[in-house]
């Protein structure tokens, strides 16, 4: 055991010296490369080429697999820190600024190819996530995968614990701006999700969904529907 916590000590102190040093080269001067070339020992796994903007923070590197060609810019946060924790990102995945993706225990956050992940989007475990092949989540978006229990009117409801289900996002759908996605939520191949939307049901695959709560307004494979549907 103290060998273990030793181990992880010094897979820390390792992280922060390497990410402290050159995590804030500017792109000007040659810092991507040097990050895609000094992260490798770091990192669960770090396929090559990627693109790593100055000014991003990566917490718990060696549960933090990163495939090729993914560009991620200034102001990301990942957070991998925890139990059996596991963040993956695809190949040709881009995030952009600010993004904050984080986890608890036993958590698998799974980003597929060629994803694209706006400003200031939030993912949030510590339930299972899911997302897949060339989605679009645009700005503003959170993706919650936990709920605060709070059946106990006298307990604080942070003492209560949480619940934790799992969202799936399928291939191909696209969050327009601000959408929200709850915890114990699929939302189906192909579809669209208004902006502003709250999404706390599983949406059909190839539907357009709007509103709060979201509803299925039309399907994108021709049968519309009412609003009142």
């Amino acid at each position: 055991m103290k060998i273990q916590q030793y181990s992880a000590k010094f897979q820390r102190i390792e992280e922060i010296i390497a990410t402290t040093l050159l995590g804030e080269i500017p792109s000007l001067l040659l810092g991507p490369k040097l990050r895609n070339f000094a992260y490798r020992s770091i990192f669960a796994r770090l396929d090559s080429p990627v693109y790593i903007q100055n000014g991003v923070e990566f917490i718990s590197t060696d549960c933090i697999e990163i495939g090729k060609n993914v560009f991620i810019f200034k102001g990301v946060r990942i957070d991998a820190r925890g139990n059996k924790n596991r963040i993956y990102i695809g190949n040709k995945v881009a995030i952009e600024r600010n993004v904050d993706i984080g986890s608890l225990d036993n958590t698998s956050i799974y980003i597929d190819d060629e994803t694209f992940i706006g400003p200031n989007v939030c993912i949030a475990g510590p339930g299972n996530i899911r997302i897949g092949k060339h989605c679009m989540i645009a700005s503003h978006s959170g993706i919650y995968a936990n709920n605060h229990n709070f059946a106990d009117p006298i307990e604080p409801i942070r003492n209560q614990g949480i619940s934790r289900q799992g969202i799936v996002i399928e291939d191909n759908c696209w969050l327009g701006h601000g959408v929200t996605v709850l915890d114990g939520v699929t939302i189906g191949k192909g579809s669209v999700i208004g902006a502003g939307a709250v999404v706390s049901k599983d949406i059909p695959p190839f539907s357009v969904a709007v509103g709060i709560p979201a509803k299925v307004i039309k399907s994108r494979m021709g049968q519309g529907l009412g609003v009142g549907d």
